[in-house]
């Protein structure tokens, strides 16, 4: 079942490259033709997601235009790798599906060259007084205390760059990120925070804030995803059983509040009648809780993961050749005008899921 939806996508990406080119996609209209961020915005933080969607499907089709096209967008950010403001707490989101797919799959010097600078900068985002990374930029101070729980996702990079490098501080400045995250992120329902505050004098936590959740305190799903998949990650490039024990947590939070059709609210805290959903954070939530199944041997982890695609592959996918977009209902920020539409990063982490329990794929993270 997985190779032939698998092989689905491969050939859904190759005739949207041969339409597209090397376009850079972040949203689809309603007709599910994508975007171009290449003139929009380089640094936009959903920038290699479409050149990991084509890696991952040139691993199952062999098909070199794929390649070549992920790799024509890498090297269109290299201008975002010079705009010092478009870099900040997602350097792994844009170069790890990017030069970190290439490096994996080619050896490819330049990529390697792209990685450990994203890395590079990553790491200096890094105050020791709070041992948290910085998220979003300013040129006032406003947000020099913010720190979001997406970036446990962009851990990743550092622990690759020490991982090549030989050189632990990357890896250190990774695993205090977490184990802050750990302590000022994750409530004890196990559900998390979007935004935390710090001093960032002081390193003291100053207060939390809803972020793209329904409110302070509700319970964001991508969020919740984030932390899921984010703390699994953290455990296996450490080994740290805290991070296993705030993954398993994650978990079971998040698998207790999956409605009985498998699709996935925007935010687990809003009206049932709310109908916002979030296919996004159900497909990140499957790449982890296949991950944590691999690192826990417990098979009911991989099962709620084909729980939750089989719900999108069967509701809210589309994957005949003639759309771009695959995934349909999304939800970018809760308050957003806008609701239900396709993301390109909902089908990335779909073709990851897919491509992984169909036995191909390349592992960036």
């Amino acid at each position: 079942m997985w190779t032939e939806i698998a092989e689905k996508i491969a050939a859904k990406t190759l005739a949207a490259i041969r339409r597209n080119g090397d376009a850079i996609p972040y949203i689809a209209d309603d007709a599910g033709r994508f975007d171009d961020m290449t003139d929009k915005n380089i640094s936009w933080w959903t920038n290699g997601f479409w050149a990991g969607e084509l890696m991952q499907a040139y691993t199952v089709s062999g098909a070199e235009e794929l390649k070549n096209a992920a790799r024509s967008i890498e090297a269109k950010l290299d201008r975002a790798l010079m705009d010092a403001m478009g870099m900040d707490h997602d350097s792994g989101f844009k170069w790890l599906p990017t030069a970190g797919a290439d490096y994996a799959l080619t050896g490819d010097p330049a990529s390697l060259n792209r990685l450990l600078l994203a890395a590079s900068n990553l790491a200096g985002r890094f105050n020791p007084r709070g041992n948290f990374i910085r998220a979003w930029n300013d040129r006032d101070g406003e947000k020099a205390g913010l720190a979001i729980i997406d970036c446990l996702m962009n851990l990743p990079l550092l622990y690759k760059a020490s991982e090549i490098t030989c050189d632990p501080r990357f890896s250190q400045i990774a695993a205090l990120h977490a184990r802050t995250a750990a302590e000022h992120f994750q409530r004890p329902d196990g559900s998390a925070e979007h935004i935390v505050l710090f001093d960032p004098e002081t390193g003291e936590r100053t207060g939390a804030l809803g972020g793209q959740g329904m409110a302070q305190g509700s319970s964001w799903t991508r969020g919740q995803a984030w932390a899921l998949y984010g703390f699994t990650l953290s455990h296996r490039h450490t080994g740290d059983p805290l991070f296993l024990d705030r993954a398993e947590k994650s978990a079971a939070y998040f698998t207790a509040h999956i409605p009985a059709s498998g699709l996935v609210p925007a935010d687990f805290r809003q009206d049932p009648d709310c109908g916002f959903e979030d296919d996004s954070a159900a497909a990140i939530a499957a790449c982890g809780l296949l991950e944590l199944a691999e690192r826990t041997g417990k098979s009911a982890y991989a099962d709620t993961a084909r729980r939750l695609l089989t719900a999108l592959l069967e509701n809210r996918c589309d994957l005949t050749p003639d759309t771009d977009s695959m995934i349909s209902h999304c939800t970018v920020a809760f308050h957003d005008s806008r609701h239900n539409h396709p993301l390109v990063y909902a089908d990335y982490f779909f073709t990851e899921a897919v491509t992984r329990l169909a036995g191909k794929g390349v592992f960036i993270w």
